[in-house]
């Protein structure tokens, strides 16, 4: 096999047009047209061997936004269709989003405010709570806090031009995976030096721009999340915090919101179902 000059064969601005095939030992082995199924890899340390499983749910998605997107977007706002516009016009920032990055974006508001033809079919399978959890897998080095800033411009936008729809809010609960990182998250605050609606020009004029102002946005690390415990020592006994409280320490100025949007950043670290075999030291 010829080794390949490059691994990269498809621009980040532009949908994948092809994929590098693998042999089940890992190898590159030949270019292949069309976009690669979305899935994950098991390798098997012991024969050095790997099996693909496939995330059917996301492989179903991808086209479904794909026809949405090529038929114009139905049952959008005219906010989020403004916005869309803005985000693909190539001219208007100077370094066009990522093809990931508009299909992020696209398939949360293609879930919230497409029409049904376009969704019919298609289950999210949730924990049973009453949150919806929506999950959008993207890649290290892909502008995750780029499409954070997305996210909240749709939302806040909406939100402020149609109270009454549930469906939005103008309060974003941002949770952190460490403190590192809530320190680069700093910039979704729409006053900080540097922020994103700024820097990537995320509104399509200032009026709007000015909107993002009036968002309330709490950018926290997941540790606050834990429930406070009484000193051991303590003299006075108050008793386990009451959910009330909880809800005051946590989100602060948010608590006073009916509605709420929570981003959690970097939640690939939950963990799937356990592995089918388990490898001992010995082996």
């Amino acid at each position: 096999m010829t080794k390949p000059s490059s691994l990269i064969i498809n621009s980040p601005y532009d949908p994948p047009c092809q994929h590098w095939e693998q042999d089940r030992f890992g190898r590159v082995f030949q270019v292949v047209t069309g976009r690669r199924p979305a899935g994950y890899e098991i390798f098997d340390p012991r024969n050095n061997t790997r099996r693909a499983v496939e995330l059917e749910l996301v492989n179903r998605i991808r086209p479904r936004v794909e026809e949405w997107r090529a038929a114009g977007y139905p049952g959008v706002t005219s906010v989020s269709r403004r916005l869309l516009e803005h985000w693909h016009d190539r001219e208007a920032r100077q370094f066009p989003f990522y093809f990931c990055q508009l299909e992020a974006i696209e398939t949360l508001i293609w879930w919230v405010e497409g029409t049904p033809e376009h969704k019919q079919g298609i289950f999210l399978p949730g924990d049973g709570g009453t949150w919806e959890r929506i999950c959008n897998k993207m890649a290290t080095g892909t502008g995750k806090t780029a499409v954070m800033g997305l996210i909240i411009t749709w939302q806040v936008l909406n939100a402020l031009t149609y109270p009454k729809r549930k469906e939005f809010s103008s309060a974003v609960f941002v949770v952190a995976p460490g403190l590192t990182v809530k320190e680069r998250l700093q910039v979704l605050y729409p006053g900080h030096e540097k922020n994103v609606y700024d820097d990537f020009r995320l509104c399509p004029n200032e009026a709007l721009r000015q909107k993002i102002n009036q968002a309330a946005i709490l950018v926290e690390n997941w540790h606050g999340l834990m429930p406070l415990k009484e000193p051991d020592r303590s003299v006075v006994k108050k008793g386990a915090e009451s959910d009330e409280a909880f809800t005051r320490r946590v989100l602060g100025k948010l608590a006073g919101y009916k509605d709420l949007v929570v981003i959690n950043d970097e939640a690939h670290h939950a963990y799937r179902q356990r592995a089918e075999m388990k490898i001992s030291k010995k082996e």
